[in-house]
């Protein structure tokens, strides 16, 4: 990849003349999510959290049920939210042959449900649980119907004290009394297909994640809505 395409432009004709023709790779984080409703980890809005790291998931039962507890209201949010025009405009380059793919850190598949086909979740995604015994995946929606049944009224009794936190994560007051589901398979630890701090990126998309970039021309760092817009009606038009 040619270091010049790696200098940060300083406006959108800046980026389409750098851009134009090139193989473009797209590296994208919580910023391109916000305009969906998902806040991002630093912004004004953003609630004050320290995230969970994978020690503190498998080796204490309090902090596992502290994570589910949470994740059972806030994953509700996510599963909600619609791609945005950030979201859209990648799909439309890719399509266009703009963008050959896109690396993102985000959880919340909102590409995929954009359109983008060419997309590698570098963090894993908040709608898949995994069990850590055997192996066995299910569905956020699944589980989501266990875990109403082992805590009737749970999301009702907490939902005046929700702030809604990135990862399908939520703030609420207290967890005390929530009951987390176990693998029916073998009775172990599930836990969602997210890498946490204190775990490794599976080394099969990390070589698939440079196997992308080192296939493309460019990598662009993507955040705010209006620029993608402007990036995709000028690439992809040029593209056609």
């Amino acid at each position: 990849m040619r270091e010049d395409l790696l200098a940060p432009p300083r406006d959108v004709d800046a980026a389409v003349a750098i851009l134009r023709g090139q193989r473009v790779a797209v590296l994208t984080g919580a910023g391109i999510s916000t305009d969906s409703g998902i806040p991002d980890y630093r912004g004004p809005g953003s609630p004050p959290r320290s995230p969970m790291t994978f020690q503190q998931f498998v080796g204490d039962a309090a902090y596992r049920r502290t994570y589910w507890a949470r994740n059972h209201v806030g994953w509700r949010h996510v599963h909600r939210t619609r791609p945005n025009d950030g979201h859209l405009a990648l799909a439309r380059m890719e399509a266009a042959g703009a963008v050959v793919g896109v690396l993102t850190q985000n959880v919340d598949r909102l590409h995929q449900a954009a359109g983008s086909r060419a997309v590698i979740d570098l963090h894993g995604t908040y709608a898949r649980v995994l069990c850590l015994g055997c192996g066995m995946v299910i569905s956020r929606d699944e589980l989501a119907v266990r875990l109403e049944a082992l805590n009737p009224g749970f999301v009702e009794a907490v939902v005046a004290d929700v702030e809604i936190a990135p990862d399908a994560d939520a703030v609420i007051a207290s967890t005390e009394g929530f009951t987390v589901a176990d693998c029916e398979a073998c009775g172990g630890l599930l836990k969602p297909d997210i890498v946490y701090f204190g775990e490794n990126v599976p080394p099969a998309r990390v070589a698939r994640a440079m196997a992308l970039v080192d296939g493309a021309d460019a990598l662009l760092d993507a955040g705010t809505s209006p620029t993608l817009t402007a990036l995709a009606e000028a690439l992809g038009d040029t593209h056609r």
